[in-house]
């Protein structure tokens, strides 16, 4: 193994250690580091065989640098992308952000009046079910559910509105 990437990758081996601690040292992290040095592995070992490279050690630096910089210049721009969205998602009041989600309560509320719908639900007829999911849920109108289940607008219609008399019933 003569080529230029065995001579870069021997160059990789043997440096290893000492580009770690370099790397460690710039970006202030350990794990990193490693993050680095192996993307490192994976450009040397992915480098053309016939590419010369004079000085091996000088370029698995450079390499490193390069790398590196370009990682701090995404988590740059990942920052100001997530900040810039942020300002712009968000409620600010009298200066303190106000939160967009419903109180706990609330939530808990719906929860359980959901479960209350779905029981309700679950008492009907089948068919009567099957009528309200469609034009209720998949947004059918009162004539594609009746086409759909061979039955009269009229028909459709008297589901429904037995749906809804039960729920005004039963809800609290």
């Amino acid at each position: 193994m003569t080529d230029a990437r065995a001579a870069l990758l021997a160059a990789y081996l043997e440096r290893r250690e000492d580009l770690l601690r370099f790397f460690t040292l710039r970006l202030r992290s350990a794990a990193a580091a490693e993050d680095l040095v192996q993307d490192i592995y994976l450009r040397v070992s992915a480098h053309p065989a016939d590419a010369e490279v004079r000085n091996a050690p000088g370029y698995l630096y450079r390499l490193g640098s390069n790398l590196m910089l370009d990682r701090l210049r995404g988590e740059r721009r990942a920052a100001v992308r997530d900040r810039d969205w942020r300002d712009s998602n968000r409620t600010v009041v009298g200066g303190d952000e106000v939160a967009e989600e419903p109180a706990a309560d609330a939530v808990v509320a719906a929860r359980q009046r959901l479960r209350l719908i779905v029981a309700i639900l679950a008492d009907l007829p089948p068919l009567t079910q099957q009528v309200f999911r469609m034009h209720k849920f998949d947004g059918l109108s009162h004539a594609e559910v009746a086409k759909a289940l061979s039955i009269s607008r009229s028909a459709v219609e008297k589901h429904v509105m037995q749906v809804l008399r039960q729920l005004e019933a039963r809800l609290p």
